[in-house]
């Protein structure tokens, strides 16, 4: 029996056996209310991950509340939660029980290779041990200059595309083309964008950009991975999917051959300069201040932290997608945001302006301490996180136990339940940020004050397991952002450096915000190119 066909029956297996559990046996989730199955095969798998799945989203909220029972793959129950008390248990008490789905973990591995979010259990924590100190205070502090210098090639590339001083600028794509050369810079000390006036975004650039609206598209085939991995080389799995006639299939092979190229690029370059002991490179790898230098230099001085060149590269890959699209869209929406309420706009210019009289860069410590500029960025990713939907799978039987009780679909109530091995548990990043009984009345709306007051006593007693600030935007745990300092460094900087140049005025355009993996902004509902249209005046002498 072939490969192919071994999938096919492996695959036939697998729905028989998810038929049976649905229909001749009963699941403990069956109590807990939630909307009912959309599709025999997708269960509500293709409302949660639709770029215009927003009202389905809310409904779950609206309707059941925290904690909600959904549909998954040939009617598999998930749940869909956001309650305190149970995201503490599957984020920090038993983050082990609830690990990343199968799927999830597979599917990087085959785009990318071992990269961090691709690992799990001893592997997993000897890789976050060595990445963690890449990310200290004192490495960010270090970092600093770098981002300067691109957030001010940044400024002036702008200020050059504006006519007369003032005009209308799609600002998605100058933060894109920021936020790829911020991480290239700082992450592997390479320039992916010269952002030089009147230029286009990189080939390249353009390519990590369409992952996210890609692989939306693919959650089916997302699903099946773990399934082809059984049986199929990675390798082989790659060359198939090329052939497919699924133009999602093959852009998002595209995607991942073009990160993984300019990686292996990247790190060959450096090696081989540093092995012939090229002086520059013999510096940066024994100096640098970027991610690469570091995990390579670990590498040379301790055995134990070395790490394989297949890993490596697939950290390089990692960094360079994620810190570009999540950092581009929160730099986005803030911007947005700041555009729409001038007054706080203002107050945060006169903040910048204290802190550096004459224009000159605001010093890290300074910088990061400066209270409303931090409360804009906090209040910004609370509402508006970048990744709004998280998944876990139980890996054993376990119970789960709720902040509040649950009124059961028998009318009893319900404070835990047992989540069968195998569930998957779907975690609202949003709905928690936006919780009222949290954040108050007003969790909906977005009030950076908020943070310049002292902590709501609700908010303190929720216990939220996030990593930053009181919410989930970074998560928590040991499946916590490492990068998340990178990544609000990165967005003080660019905000320093353009508030103190530049106002930004809303354009009464109808931006539409997709919901996906990252979430990403587009001109109305049905556009697929990436826009977010923003009005800038520059502000004389101020650079």
């Amino acid at each position: 029996m072939g490969p192919l066909q071994l999938v096919l029956v492996a695959t036939a297996a697998w729905a028989l056996w998810r038929l049976f559990r649905h229909y001749i046996l009963r699941s403990p989730l069956d109590n807990i209310p939630g909307p009912a199955s959309s599709s025999f095969i997708y269960g509500n798998l293709k409302e949660m991950f639709n770029r215009h799945g927003w009202g389905f989203h809310d409904t779950i909220i609206r309707q059941y509340g925290p904690i909600a029972t959904v549909h998954s793959m040939l009617g598999a129950r998930a749940l869909y939660v956001y309650d305190p008390k149970a995201l503490n248990h599957i984020i920090l008490k038993d983050q082990y029980t609830y690990d990343e789905p199968g799927w999830f973990l597979e599917w990087h591995r085959m785009i990318f290779g071992p990269t961090l979010i691709a690992t799990t259990g001893a592997h997993h924590r000897k890789q976050r041990k060595l990445l963690n100190a890449i990310f200290s205070i004192a490495r960010m502090r270090d970092t600093a200059p770098i981002f300067y210098n691109v957030a001010h090639r940044l400024r002036d590339a702008i200020s050059a595309d504006l006519n007369q001083g003032s005009g209308e600028i799609n600002m998605i794509e100058w933060f894109s083309r920021a936020a790829l050369e911020l991480a290239g810079r700082g992450g592997v000390a390479y320039s992916f964008d010269a952002l030089e006036a009147n230029s286009e975004n990189s080939e390249f650039g353009m390519t990590v950009k369409q992952y996210s609206p890609t692989t939306i598209a693919l959650h089916f085939w997302r699903i099946l991975s773990p399934y082809a991995s059984l049986y199929i080389p990675r390798v082989v799995r790659l060359a198939l999917g090329r052939l497919v006639p699924h133009k999602d299939l093959q852009r998002i092979q595209m995607i991942a051959h073009a990160i993984s190229a300019q990686s292996k690029k990247i790190y060959d370059f450096r090696m081989a300069a540093f092995q012939r002991g090229d002086e520059d490179a013999v510096r940066e790898i024994s100096e640098g201040r970027d991610v690469l230098s570091y995990i390579i230099r670990a590498g040379l001085n301790s055995k134990e932290e070395r790490l394989p060149e297949e890993e490596i590269l697939a950290h390089m890959s990692g960094l360079i997608l994620g810190a570009t699209d999540t950092t581009s869209n929160a730099l986005a929406r803030t911007f947005q945001l700041l555009a729409e309420h001038q007054d706080v706009q203002d107050k945060m210019r006169a903040e910048l302006a204290d802190a550096a009289p004459d224009g000159e860069d605001i010093p890290y410590d300074q910088l990061v301490h400066l209270p409303l500029l931090d409360a804009v960025c906090r209040e910004t990713l609370r509402l508006n996180p970048p990744i709004g939907l998280l998944a876990r799978e139980a890996r054993d039987d376990i119970v789960l136990p709720f902040s509040q009780p649950v009124h059961g679909r028998d009318g009893s109530l319900i404070n835990e339940v047992p989540v069968p091995k195998g569930s998957t548990v779907f975690i609202s990043v949003r709905a928690c940020n936006r919780n009222p009984l949290i954040w108050g009345e007003d969790a909906a709306e977005w009030k950076p004050e908020r943070w310049l007051q002292p902590t709501p006593k609700s908010l303190s007693e929720a216990r939220v397991p996030g990593v930053y600030a009181n919410q989930m935007t970074f998560l928590g745990g040991d499946r916590a952002c490492l990068g998340f300092k990178f990544s609000q460094l990165e967005m003080k900087v660019v905000l320093a450096v353009l508030l103190r140049s530049f106002r930004f005025l809303p354009c009464n355009k109808d931006v539409y915000w997709n919901l996906a993996g990252i979430t990403y902004p587009t001109l109305g509902k049905d556009s697929d190119k990436l826009e977010l249209p923003i009005k800038l005046e520059i502000i004389g002498g101020q650079y």
